[in-house]
């Protein structure tokens, strides 16, 4: 348990962090602690380097207060955002800003040894290229999959066998020397998107649709990602489909949602439209390239390919039904539309509303919002796993290391045992 000076100490450093024009009085009235107490709250996060001054805010009639900000620019911060076919990887400032980020092409069924080795490769590239090897401060990564997030290990998936229980912790911690924490990427999307979407930052109880291997949301309570037991909350994608029993799951049951509205449902049966010449469109682009991905399905809706769209709307039909009972247990403010159906939201965004205030109860869904996602899906997980990083890195968990690292000119590299002594 954190004592009252780290929490007091992440609580300011917190505020600082969040804002982009902040004051001494102004952080009294918002971390509710007294004026003395802050003041020298902020002196020791100024004295680890942490918190610089930026000019003056408005006087009140007396001595004009300092402005404070975070020092941003006193190290560096990697995260890794591994999807079903894409890897990104970046390097970002003590703000989450992004500097350099590379893309690569990968298949998560080749296994952790080249995947993980692939973000071995493009980390190493933006280190040396921002000059961050003396002052790297941590690696946050995003897994298509479920994580067991005490350990950072991928949690058993019948799909991927390969990742169940691989220690990507320990080997990036190894090879990077700072600490690293991995959680499902679905759940950095959602902290990506309330750093960067007002609404969802004000949001205190979210859903955030999204997806890794499969379909999958983050749930937030109280402004915290709620992981569950096991790194399981949020798992949609094997909730039962009533009369679906018999599609078949990669999961080994039948009628799962991700086997009947999922990536792997689109691919499959959007594949039929096209050699059944259903869809003129898809046919087209299955002659030309010899396979169908969903975006393929998503441009062809937005061709008015009549088949097409068809797809797409019994696809949001059920993810919308799927929602509708997270929105029941759960009571949200806010649900966000993310992931790959987010491309699509044209023609799936109505659909997944209907569904879910037809089906949630009327109490609960009263005041509910249900938005698309507010940034460009391609950065949502990267910008995620690099607010990870550091909101774990600045927690009253690990600050003490933080500064006890700072005060000693030392590099942080041993957090919680998340890296090697």
């Amino acid at each position: 348990m954190p004592s009252d000076r780290y929490a007091g100490l992440a609580a300011v450093l917190g505020a600082i962090r969040s804002s982009s024009d902040i004051t001494q009085p102004m952080l009294v009235e918002q971390v509710g602690l007294g004026r003395s107490v802050v003041a020298q709250r902020v002196a020791e996060l100024e004295a680890a380097g942490l918190v610089v001054s930026d000019g003056f805010g408005p006087s009140t009639g007396g001595r004009a207060p300092r402005r404070l900000r975070l020092h941003s620019e006193a190290g560096y911060v990697l995260g890794a955002d591994i999807a079903t076919n894409e890897l990104v990887v970046g390097v970002a400032d003590l703000s989450g800003a992004l500097l350099e980020t590379r893309h690569r092409e990968i298949d998560v069924v080749d296994g952790p040894e080249i995947v993980i080795g692939a973000v071995e490769q493009l980390a190493a590239e933006l280190v040396d290229e921002v000059g961050a090897h003396r002052s790297l401060w941590s690696f946050g990564v995003g897994m298509p999959g479920p994580v067991a997030y005490d350990s950072g290990e991928p949690a058993t998936m019948p799909t991927l066998p390969d990742w169940s229980r691989h220690p990507i912790r320990e080997r990036l911690a190894e090879r990077f020397g700072v600490p690293v924490w991995v959680d499902n990427r679905t759940n950095l999307s959602a902290l990506g998107e309330r750093r960067v979407n007002p609404v969802a930052a004000r949001s205190r109880h979210m859903i955030y649709l999204g997806g890794g291997y499969g379909l999958g949301a983050a749930v937030v309570l109280d402004g915290r990602i709620h992981r569950g037991a096991h790194g399981l909350a949020g798992g949609i994608d094997h909730v039962p489909v009533p009369g679906a029993d018999d599609v078949a799951c990669h999961c080994g049951r039948t009628g799962c949602l991700e086997a009947v509205a999922g990536r792997a449902a689109l691919v499959r049966d959007g594949r039929l439209l096209a050699e059944t010449a259903q869809s003129p469109a898809l046919a087209r682009v299955l002659a030309r390239t010899g396979r169908i991905r969903p975006v393929d399905v998503t441009e062809a809706a937005g061709r008015g390919d009549a088949a097409a769209r068809a797809l797409l709307h019994r696809s949001a039909t059920m993810i919308g039904r799927s929602l509708a009972i997270l929105v029941n247990v759960f009571d949200p403010d806010l649900v966000v539309v993310g992931g790959g159906v987010a491309r699509a939201r044209a023609h799936v965004l109505a659909a997944i509303r209907e569904e879910i205030y037809r089906l949630a109860l009327p109490s609960a869904t009263r005041d509910l919002r249900i938005e698309p996602s507010a940034f460009d899906q391609e950065i949502a997980g990267i910008t995620g796993a690099v607010e990870f990083a550091l909101g774990e890195l600045f927690s009253p968990d690990h600050l003490p290391a933080v500064l006890d690292a700072r005060s000693g000119g030392a590099t942080i590299t041993a957090l919680d045992g998340h890296v090697p002594a």
